[in-house]
């Protein structure tokens, strides 16, 4: 599956914005999804994930209660609303496809390492 990130911006504290990935094969519905992030001298690091159908997701610590991932599988997309961001939320943001099973459900976190097929990222500013 090839990845696209669009929706990065420039935005104030606490504003919000909504990224979208649009994948391209007729699998997209076969993979779960997630995204990551990496700031500037960091490394990338996981921010949420979503299952096949839509139906499970899990998020970093970090972005719990203000971020929401989900995804239309008729369109092929998955998207990623960032709502109440905070200057620590500045990165370079990438979907991708989990290559590890993930038992639906629990609380399990994967890592950035966990997913493969990345897609060229967005830039996410904010400023204070």
């Amino acid at each position: 599956v090839q990845l696209q990130a669009s929706g990065g911006g420039l935005v104030q504290t606490g504003g919000s914005l909504r990224l979208s990935c649009a994948a391209s094969g007729r699998t997209f519905s076969s993979y779960d999804m997630g995204w990551c992030r990496q700031a500037p001298g960091k490394e990338r690091e996981f921010v949420a994930v979503i299952s096949r159908s839509g139906g499970s997701t899990n998020y970093a610590d970090s972005v719990k209660g203000r971020f929401t991932i989900s995804r239309d599988n008729a369109k092929n997309t998955v998207y990623l609303q960032m709502n109440s961001l905070k200057v620590e939320d500045t990165a370079v943001y990438y979907c991708a496809a989990l290559q590890k099973s993930w038992r639906y459900g629990s609380n399990w976190l994967p890592s950035a390492g966990d997913f493969g097929s990345w897609g060229q990222g967005t830039q996410v500013t904010v400023s204070s």
